[in-house]
């Protein structure tokens, strides 16, 4: 996890509301810096809303390799939504712009859920981070345009309805990239014939990375005082449990570390056609496309 002095791999923050996710990587390179590691390369794998909590990997070294895959993988939130009042930032930042008496019962927001599971089309806040004309829409929407964001495709694999009572919902949702909760709560709310926002979220997995493998802010701040980054460091490849392995030779590794291709595999060394992760015994090499017994590097890894 550590090579040369220097740390590769991930920490898993448990984001504390009221942090936002540059923050946070800001918060790591301190402690990094203060626990005498000098200047590290930092960077997250996917934003988290202030406003929400949980689950926020932190890419050290060449793991920042791996951060857009973060991006682009499943996560699973748990959410809460307020009926009676739909808000200009659909959670409790914004002011509200729509409400009503109506308080759905438990039976009447499970009946609508099957309607948003499964591929789905959703439209993204006004406020979010999406950029309409080279602008970040929140700009537009704080400046007070009118933003009118395009429906984009989501899946929603699965939605579950954990509580319900005086006004409120909880969920739990899992989802693919590009999916807003927030979105998606509004839009639950509208079809049982109410308004509503988001009071409460809560990331509990991102990509392969669950709770447990999560530290506090607290454990975080340790590692500058003098504890060991090591207790808490998982490796680069945690970022890849859901990739098969190549296991390569010495001298195929060489080859795979100088960007060259390797040719005529043996069928019974790769899984099948696809992304691979190579490694020599324990060290990672790089991700490798397999197509017809011929690897090609896609992302190496600076590691020995």
């Amino acid at each position: 996890m550590v090579e040369g002095g220097a740390p590769h791999g991930w920490l898993i923050l448990d984001k504390p509301r009221g942090l936002g996710s540059t923050q946070a990587v800001g918060a790591v390179k301190r402690n990094l810096r203060e626990a005498g590691y000098g200047k590290v390369k930092v960077g997250h794998g996917g934003t988290l809303d202030p406003l929400a909590e949980g689950l926020l990997p932190i890419a050290l070294g060449e793991a920042t390799k791996l951060a857009g895959r973060m991006l682009d993988s499943d996560k699973i939130y748990d959410f809460t939504i307020s009926f009676g009042e739909e808000t200009s930032t659909l959670d409790t930042e914004g002011e509200v712009v729509a409400s009503s008496d109506h308080r759905p019962s438990r039976d009447s927001v499970e009946a609508v859920l099957p309607r948003f599971t499964g591929p789905i089309e959703q439209v993204p806040p006004a406020y979010s981070a999406l950029k309409v004309d080279g602008q970040r829409a929140y700009d537009r929407a704080r400046a007070g345009e009118v933003v009118e964001l395009a429906t984009r495709p989501v899946t929603i694999h699965a939605l579950d309805l954990l509580e319900a009572a005086d006004g409120h919902a909880t969920l739990r949702a899992h989802v693919s990239k590009g999916t807003y909760i927030r979105s998606l709560a509004r839009d639950i709310a509208r079809a049982v014939g109410s308004w509503g926002h988001v009071t409460y979220l809560r990331r509990i997995k991102v990509g392969p990375f669950v709770a447990g493998q999560a530290i506090s802010l607290d454990k975080l701040n340790e590692i500058g005082k003098g504890a060991r980054l090591q207790d808490y460091l998982l490796p680069l490849e945690a970022g890849l449990d859901d990739i098969p392995a190549l296991a390569l030779d010495p001298t195929s590794a060489q080859a795979v570390r100088q960007g060259r291709e390797l040719s005529g595999l043996p069928p019974e060394s790769y899984r099948a056609d696809g992304l691979h992760f190579a490694k020599l015994a324990d060290v990672p090499i790089a991700l490798v496309e397999i197509v017809g017994g011929t690897a090609r590097v896609v992302r190496g890894f600076n590691l020995s």
